[in-house]
């Protein structure tokens, strides 16, 4: 799928290797076009779903008034979760101090973030029909596991685009408001807000990881 939209050319491993969570290098001024946006919704519409359910939804909203109010949701969200960015910082302890410095980085982005949400010239909304409240963990992992891979490739696809993501979820602390604002049916469940902007540059890298020794466990925890 090519239609004249930039690309970088990524291989797969590059590509899955330097799909960051892009915060302050979000370019706030510059548009985005709504085909490109389509392009990757295509590709997510390609991931696969539990049961070829493919109970997705993706809202698209570059109106600035909602923009701004979803911004709004979000900083709230931040600042109920985490407080201000010194008492997140303060509250981070890890014996791992390039892990520590790394987080504190992340926190700075993400209060960066918190800051300018509603400036970002698209959000995308992902949405499942369902949903889990009160649901045991299968119900629970197959609802997610039916969105969450979509998701993924969309920024995947925004990556190639010259594009940049970032999961978040903490507007969800305001998801009644968020679905009023939006007009989203009871049954349907928002995963996520990803804001998605041009990228100040384009060459991103692997982001720094704890030994895999940690978390890769063999037949038994």
């Amino acid at each position: 799928m090519n239609n004249g939209t930039p690309r970088l050319g990524l291989g797969a491993d590059d590509l899955l290797s330097t799909t960051r969570a892009v915060r302050k290098r979000l370019d706030l001024e510059r548009p985005v076009d709504p085909a490109v946006i389509d392009e990757c919704l295509e590709l997510a519409a390609q991931a696969p779903t539990g049961s070829n359910a493919q109970g997705w939804h993706f809202v698209v909203v570059t109106d600035p008034e909602k923009r701004a109010r979803l911004g709004e949701f979000y900083r709230e969200g931040f600042e109920l979760f985490y407080g201000d960015r010194e008492s997140a910082e303060a509250n981070l302890v890890d014996e791992d101090p390039d892990y520590a410095a790394t987080t504190r980085k992340v926190i700075d982005s993400a209060a960066y973030l918190a800051e300018h949400m509603g400036e970002v010239p698209v959000m995308v909304i992902p949405c499942v029909e369902g949903r889990t409240d009160g649901g045991n963990v299968m119900i629970q992992a197959s609802i997610w596991g039916s969105l969450l891979p979509a998701v993924w490739s969309f920024m995947l696809a925004a990556r190639e685009r010259t594009l940049g993501t970032c999961w978040t979820t903490l507007h969800l602390l305001r998801e009644k408001e968020a679905a009023e604002l939006l007009g989203l049916p009871d049954t349907v469940m928002q995963g996520a807000l990803i804001p998605v902007a041009h990228t100040i540059g384009t060459d991103f890298r692997a982001g720094p990881r704890r030994d895999m020794t940690r978390i890769v466990h063999r037949d038994s925890w």
